[in-house]
């Protein structure tokens, strides 16, 4: 993969590497010894680190079953019902439709979880990370939405050889392996265009509140799906004219959402591919907001060119999206969206680095990545075009 910092073909190792390898091996050899790991483990000092260790690598295993946990509330509203109160273990059971034995044992693996917390008087209610789940209908999409990524996730060596039995991802995103995306139906696009719908809220306030739109005249969302983050910034900037651009049964769809938000006049959108279709002009600022990860090379520099060609001279890109190699979240960028993106079909998740390599390559100047307050869900880099000669 592009993004990853590995060479190719091997070369011979500095001395500085040379010694830094011996090391690794040695650490390797002793992590790897049962003997050395029943030392750490009973003795007082190294309890804790190769208690963490083991625990660490437990949750590995039994991810999946976490994550099942999360659907069954998700899918039953365990979070809605004792968002009006602790309730006992019978109240439940029955306000969710389930054997006592089975609440039981969901409500324990919640506890675990921390998603429930047990209350006084035998009772149960929000735990720490169940709280946030109120009311979030972005993350309970996310949530249901993963279903089909287990499906085909369950033979990840048959995935990563490229003969998977189930497509059930790439069934979903259908713009993914169609050969003519702009000739989608309305139906096909419908599922798809609703989750990125309900998944924006995590992160436009995330872009906007890194990047202040005041002082621009004209937006262009690039691939702006139901117009989600275009209204959000449409309440940020109340003098900003907006465009929006997206494949056409997609557009329509934008048009009822952003019209129904009032927007109005200030908008316009246009429907067609923008793999092969130039983008509508005059627009000071664009955005490619969870657009580039979606795409293989060929295709995400020919989205930058085109951006580019569309922006008036001097124009503002703002490139969102999950990055990998971000600092304490590797696990989301790398290994996430890395196997996320393969059973799509399609994209890779990119580095700061890369994109910005590849912003230069299509010909934009000024680029430069911007801290947000959760890179875990989005990374953000600002990019502009040159002057008029």
């Amino acid at each position: 993969m592009q993004s990853l910092p590995l060479a190719r073909h091997s070369a011979p190792p500095s001395w500085r590497a040379a010694w830094r390898e011996r090391w690794l091996a040695l650490r390797d050899r002793l992590l790897a010894s049962r003997a050395f790991q029943r030392r750490a483990a009973a003795f007082p000092l190294t309890r804790p680190i190769a208690q963490r260790r083991a625990g660490a690598l437990f949750d590995l295993v039994a991810g999946f079953v976490y994550s099942q946990v999360l659907l069954a509330c998700v899918q039953l509203r365990l979070f809605d019902l004792l968002s009006q109160g602790p309730l006992a273990l019978n109240d439940i059971a029955q306000r969710l439709d389930l054997p006592a034995e089975s609440a039981e044992r969901l409500l324990a693996a919640a506890v675990a979880l921390r998603l429930v917390e047990a209350r006084s008087g035998g009772r149960f209610g929000l735990g720490e990370l169940g709280a946030p789940m109120v009311g979030n209908t972005a993350i309970a999409a996310m949530v249901e939405h993963h279903r089909a990524l287990y499906a085909d996730l369950a033979d990840p060596v048959a995935l990563l050889r490229g003969q998977a039995r189930s497509a059930a991802l790439a069934g979903y995103w259908p713009y993914a392996g169609a050969a003519r995306p702009d000739g989608l139906s309305g139906d096909s696009v419908a599922e798809y265009s609703a989750l990125m719908a309900a998944s924006q809220p995590l992160v436009c306030d995330e872009i906007l509140d890194a990047y202040a739109l005041h002082g621009h005249r004209c937006l262009l969302d690039v691939g702006g799906g139901e117009g989600a983050f275009l209204i959000s910034a449409a309440a940020r900037a109340p003098s900003l004219r907006l465009m929006l651009f997206d494949l056409p049964a997609v557009a329509e769809r934008a048009r009822a959402r952003c019209a129904a938000a009032g927007l109005g006049a200030r908008l316009r959108i246009e429907g067609g591919s923008f793999l092969t279709d130039p983008l509508p002009k005059g627009a000071d600022i664009a955005t490619l907001v969870r657009v580039i990860h979606d795409h293989d090379d060929a295709a995400a520099m020919r989205i930058l060119d085109a951006v580019r060609q569309a922006l008036s001279p001097g124009g503002t890109l703002l490139l969102a999206e999950p990055m990998a190699h971000t600092p304490g979240a590797e696990s989301m960028g790398d290994a996430y969206f890395g196997f996320y993106l393969l059973a799509m079909g399609k994209g890779k998740p990119r580095s700061a680095a890369t994109l910005q390599a590849m912003l230069h390559s299509a010909g934009f100047q000024e680029v430069r990545q911007v801290p947000t307050r959760m890179p875990l869900q989005v990374g953000l880099i600002v990019a502009r075009t040159g002057l008029a000669s």
